[in-house]
């Protein structure tokens, strides 16, 4: 703390740093010539709220909240991810919710002020209204669910192939919008859907959780999380045909509803730390459920102040029925300890990092599963970050690991000059965020790939990591190579780059050898098949976009579906690379529930296949990415 007020904690930094953007009245993405003010006229073009220290919830927020949420206590979320927050989140919270016993010394409007304060949304005119799909009429599909749960994509099969989803490569140029869902005061839509029994089952930045009937778009059920929901849904069916719905938000906390009816069975916060929270899309495998643990602890890093750093990866196995915890893996396998202090006299732990936020996948016999991590945030950097770990199923016993880039230790801390919280390593910050892919060769043996952000793809022996092949695809930086997901179809591995050309972090890069947009290779040498390689039409008017491909890809039978940066899908011929069908998200759509909003940058979850229709979700207005805030449904057209 400087001055009585936070330094460089928090949203402000990422709206400075990460380049977050934002979305205009009404929920649609607000054109650059727009104006939003708010409170005392302290808002910008994208309706936040640039000096909060003005506001009437600043002084509350210092008197009641700051002791515990810039990081001091344990189990007590820390700003950067209180803010990421709406803002019915932290007034529920302060009135019905886990603050309510806090919050009962507060007036409606001194909690409404704290609200506008930690969220720096203007709340002049009280909270943004809701906007629900209607409820549906007709009897629920969900109260007579006997099919299997089908077991594609993140939670099931990390390799994203849908073999039986009524969609196949002939199928895409035919594929129409039936409807669109569009998040309320919402910039980004994180959650991977999952399809089963007529109904799409998705999580949004509000952290409501729903049930929409596959068809229509009418709401089956809602439930309310604490907070945004950036994992996948996963669906299964436990003891006595019960059938689960799976995922964790930002804040750390991990959720099992009845899939049926949207009630709460089990909830539990995955972490202690007040950084910690969940990004990669749980694994049901068997009885468990497997969950890997992220943070964000690089960002509060960027304080002087802050004692960087604290927070190791985990992954950790649950009874999937009860939420009962199993075991826990660290990669880093012992507590960071002090390590002296900064020029700025400030407390240096480590080693710390290594967040895991790479949906696990399993080997085909069910005994080992394979992880990844991320890079330290703190010196030393050591031999658990940025790597490759199988593990035991049953037990978390390490088995083998395999580091791909070692000496890689950073924070935000390292995108400032002169901040005495960047590690001595300064990165590269070149983590794993791709699961790794079990492949079946005609021969009967089983590889790894892997795909990671220098570029790079890897086949691996599963049985002790060895390196079989490497082949470089993509140029690789801080935010290019391979992001969230490679697709894999037999033997063709289907790689997306993004190979972004300004990453804001002060990096020069050579633009002509970026390779921006899909590629796919042979998964048994590792040669490459085909590149096609996206012309950037973005144009001077749109810095935030990029024509390259950050989210997770999904393939059918003779093709993949990718969602790019540009705000446009793309579907990719399986033998040669040609385009089959494309469709620009950031068109204004009007959502079943009433309200306009529109796509843009997509990154993170991909396209969910199932019972003939395509859905995804677009906009991902965070790290110099484009907002956006649909959840959009296709089917083919007839004929």
């Amino acid at each position: 703390m400087e001055g009585g007020k936070p330094l460089l904690a928090g949203f402000a930094l990422l709206a400075a740093v990460l380049g977050v953007a934002g979305l205009g009245a009404g929920g649609a993405a607000a054109p650059p010539s727009e104006t939003l003010r708010s409170t005392e006229d302290f808002a910008t073009a994208d309706g936040l709220i640039t000096d909060r220290e003005k506001l009437p919830g600043a002084t509350l927020w210092q008197s009641a909240c700051s002791a515990c949420h810039m990081g001091a206590v344990a189990k007590a979320p820390h700003l950067q991810w209180l803010e990421m927050m709406p803002p019915a989140a932290i007034v529920r919270a302060l009135t019905s919710g886990v603050m309510a016993e806090q919050g009962r010394a507060l007036s409606p409007a001194q909690r409404l002020a704290l609200a506008e304060y930690i969220t720096r949304r203007p709340l002049k005119g009280g909270l943004p209204p809701e906007a629900h799909a209607p409820r549906c009429a007709s009897p629920s599909p969900l109260t007579s669910w006997t099919a299997p749960v089908p077991k594609v994509g993140w939670g099931h099969d990390a390799r994203r192939f849908v073999a039986d989803g009524g969609i196949a490569a002939a199928d895409l140029p035919r594929l129409e919008l039936r409807w669109a869902y569009v998040f309320p005061n919402a910039t980004r839509a994180r959650s991977q859907p999952a399809i089963a029994a007529g109904t799409v089952f998705v999580g949004g930045e509000d952290g409501r959780v729903m049930a929409l009937d596959l068809a229509t778009g009418c709401e089956r059920w809602a439930f309310q999380a604490s907070a945004e929901v950036r994992t996948g849904i996963v669906l299964g069916q436990g003891p006595g045909g019960r059938r689960y719905a799976w995922f964790g938000d930002i804040l750390g906390r991990l959720y099992a509803l009845d899939a049926r009816s949207g009630r709460l069975v089990w909830a539990k916060r995955m972490d202690d730390h007040p950084s910690a929270t969940l990004t990669a899309t749980p694994l049901l495998h068997g009885d468990r459920l497997v969950v890997p643990v992220s943070s964000l602890e690089v960002v509060p890093a960027a304080d002087p102040a802050y004692p960087c750093c604290t927070f190791r990866g985990a992954t950790v196995a649950l009874d999937a029925w009860s939420g009962r915890e199993i075991w826990r893996f660290h990669p880093i396998p012992e507590p960071p300890q002090a390590r002296g202090t900064t020029p700025a006299g400030t407390p240096v732990f480590g080693p710390s990092g290594a967040p895991m936020w790479v949906s696990p996948t399993v080997d085909p016999s069910g005994a080992m599963l394979f992880l990844a991590s991320g890079q330290n945030y703190s010196s030393p950097a050591d031999a658990n970050s940025n790597a490759i770990f199988a593990v035991d199923a049953l037990t978390g016993a390490r088995r083998w690991q395999r580091q791909t880039i070692p000496r890689d230790a950073w924070n935000v801390a390292c995108m400032m000059a002169d901040n005495p919280n960047c590690p001595q390593e300064r990165g590269p910050d070149l983590d794993h965020s791709a699961s790794i892919l079990p492949v079946t060769l005609p021969n009967g043996r089983t590889l790894l790939v892997a795909g990671h952000k220098t570029g790079q793809v890897f086949g691996l022996d599963p049985s002790d990591g060895r390196l079989l092949w490497r082949t470089r695809v993509g140029r690789g930086s801080i935010q290019g190579g391979v992001h969230f997901g490679l697709a894999v179809e037999d033997t063709t591995v289907y790689v997306p780059i993004n190979d972004m050309n300004n990453t804001r972090n002060g990096e020069a890069l050579d633009p002509s050898t970026a390779r921006p947009g899909m590629h796919a290779l042979d998964a048994e040498t590792g040669r490459l098949l085909w590149s096609n390689v996206i012309e950037n039409r973005c144009g001077a008017s749109r810095p935030f976009c990029d024509p390259g491909v950050s989210a997770a890809v999904t393939a059918v039978p003779g093709a993949v579906i990718a969602g790019h940066l540009d705000g446009v899908i793309r579907a990719y011929a399986r033998e040669d690379g040609r385009i089959l069908f494309s469709f620009d998200t950031r068109r204004e759509v009007t959502g079943v529930n009433g309200i306009r909003g529109r796509g843009g940058s997509m990154s993170g979850p991909g396209a969910a296949v199932g019972e003939g229709h395509v859905v995804i979700p677009s906009g991902y207005g965070l790290y110099f990415h484009e907002p956006g805030n649909v959840l959009l449904v296709f089917a083919p057209r007839s004929g």
